[in-house]
C-alpha cells in the first residue's frame, strides 16, 4: 500500500519524465527523418521545376522553330523568284541573240550573195574556168604527145645514126660476088639487116689524128642581155709586186706628204668662212635700211632681227623689250603697281634721323 501511495506521489515526476524521455526519442527520430525528408523535397522540386524548364524550353523550341521555318520558307520564295526573274531574262536574251544572229545571218547571206560573191556570176566564172582548163589540158597533151613523138624522132635518128656510123666502120665486111660476107650468109634466105646496109654507105676514108686548134678565147657581149648591169672593176688595177714599173715605184717612194685636215687647215678657218658669208650677204643685200612697218603703234620701236645675223638689223639691247622702262613717257598718270605687302615706313625716309620710338627728330 505504501509503495502504491509512494507510486501516487511520484505520478508527476514519472509523467515529467516520460514525456522528456518520449519528446526526446521524437526529436531524435524527427531528426534523424528531417534530412531524408529534405532530400525527398529537393528531390521532388528539381523533378518539377525540371518538368516545368523542360516544358517552357520545349515550348521556346517549337516557337523558335516556327519562326525559323516561317523566315527560311519567306527567303527562299524570295531567291527563288528572284532566280525564276534571273533564268527568265536570260532565256529571253538567249532568244533574242538567236534571233539577231539568225536575222544577220539572212542579211549577211544575202549581201554576201548579191554583191561580194554573185552565185551566179561565180557559176558562169567556173563554167568558163572549167571549158578554159579543159582546152589548155587538151593543148597540155597534145604538147606532150608532140614531144614524145619528137623525143622518139631524135631517139630513132640517133640510132640511125649510129648505126649508119658502124655500117661505114664495118664496111670491109661487105660481101662480094666472090666471097660472100659475114651479113650475107649463104644459110639465110635473105641477106641481113646490116647487109643491105653496107651495100648503102660509103666506107669511112683513113684520115690522120686531128691536130689541136688554139681557139682565140672569145668574150661573149652580155651588153644585150644586160643594158643597166654595171661591169666589174678588173680585182687588180695594177700588177703587184716586182711586176710595176720602176718608174711608177720611183713615184710612190717620193711622193708629197699628205697632211691630215687638222693640220691642212688654219686655226682661222671659221672666222675666215663667217666673214665670208657676211661679205656674200652684203653683196646680196638690196636694202640697208631698216625695216619699217606701216602700224603706227609701231613707228618708233625698233626692228629686233635674228638672232645669229650679220645683216644691221641686229639684235635689240638686253632690257628693252621686256621691261617697263622702255617708255617711260608713257607711264607718267599711271598709278605704280600694287604688291601684296605694304612697304615698311622706315625705309622710306632713310637718311632721316630717328628717335629712340621712331619717330623724326
Amino acid at each position: 500500500m505504501a509503495r502504491l501511495v509512494k507510486l501516487y506521489s511520484q505520478v508527476n515526476n514519472v509523467k515529467k519524465q516520460y514525456f522528456i524521455r518520449n519528446s526526446l526519442s521524437c526529436y531524435r527520430i524527427a531528426e534523424e527523418n528531417r534530412e531524408k525528408e529534405n532530400e525527398a523535397a529537393v528531390r521532388i522540386q528539381s523533378w518539377f521545376r525540371g518538368c516545368q524548364v523542360r516544358a517552357y524550353l520545349s515550348h521556346l523550341q517549337k516557337n523558335a522553330t516556327l519562326i525559323q521555318k516561317i523566315w527560311r520558307g519567306f527567303t527562299a520564295r524570295v531567291l527563288f523568284r528572284q532566280r525564276v526573274k534571273t533564268a527568265y531574262f536570260i532565256m529571253k536574251m538567249n532568244f533574242y541573240n538567236k534571233m539577231a544572229v539568225k536575222i544577220q545571218q539572212r542579211w549577211r547571206g544575202y549581201y554576201v550573195r548579191k554583191y561580194v560573191h554573185n552565185y551566179y556570176a561565180r557559176k558562169r566564172y567556173l563554167e568558163g574556168l572549167t571549158r578554159k582548163n579543159e582546152h589548155i589540158r587538151r593543148d597540155l597533151q597534145e604538147f606532150a604527145e608532140l614531144q614524145r613523138k619528137e623525143r622518139e624522132r631524135i631517139t630513132l635518128e640517133k640510132e640511125e645514126q649510129g648505126r649508119t656510123i658502124q655500117a661505114q666502120r664495118l664496111h670491109f665486111l661487105l660481101s662480094t660476088k666472090q666471097c660472100p660476107g659475114v651479113f650475107n650468109s649463104p644459110f639465110r634466105e635473105e641477106p641481113d639487116e646490116m647487109e643491105l646496109r653496107l651495100r648503102k654507105v660509103k666506107p669511112l676514108l683513113a684520115r690522120s689524128a686531128p691536130k689541136e686548134r688554139k681557139t682565140p678565147n672569145i668574150i661573149p657581149d652580155l651588153s644585150n642581155l644586160m643594158p643597166n648591169r654595171e661591169r666589174l672593176p678588173p680585182i687588180h688595177k695594177k700588177p703587184q709586186g716586182p711586176f710595176r714599173p720602176a718608174l711608177e715605184v720611183q713615184q710612190q717612194r717620193q711622193r708629197p706628204l699628205e697632211p691630215s685636215l687638222r693640220v691642212a687647215t688654219s686655226i682661222t678657218a671659221l672666222e675666215e668662212a663667217r666673214e665670208e658669208l657676211k661679205r656674200q650677204e652684203w653683196r646680196t643685200r638690196v636694202i640697208d635700211q631698216t625695216f619699217l612697218p606701216f602700224l603706227n603703234t609701231s613707228q618708233n620701236k625698233r626692228y629686233e632681227g635674228l638672232m645669229h645675223t650679220s645683216t644691221p638689223f641686229e639684235q635689240v639691247a638686253y632690257g628693252t623689250k621686256h621691261f617697263r622702262e622702255e617708255h617711260e613717257e608713257y607711264l607718267q598718270g599711271k598709278k605704280p603697281f600694287k604688291t601684296v605687302f605694304t612697304t615698311c615706313n622706315v625705309f622710306d625716309k632713310f637718311g632721316r634721323l630717328y628717335s629712340n620710338a621712331g619717330n623724326i627728330v
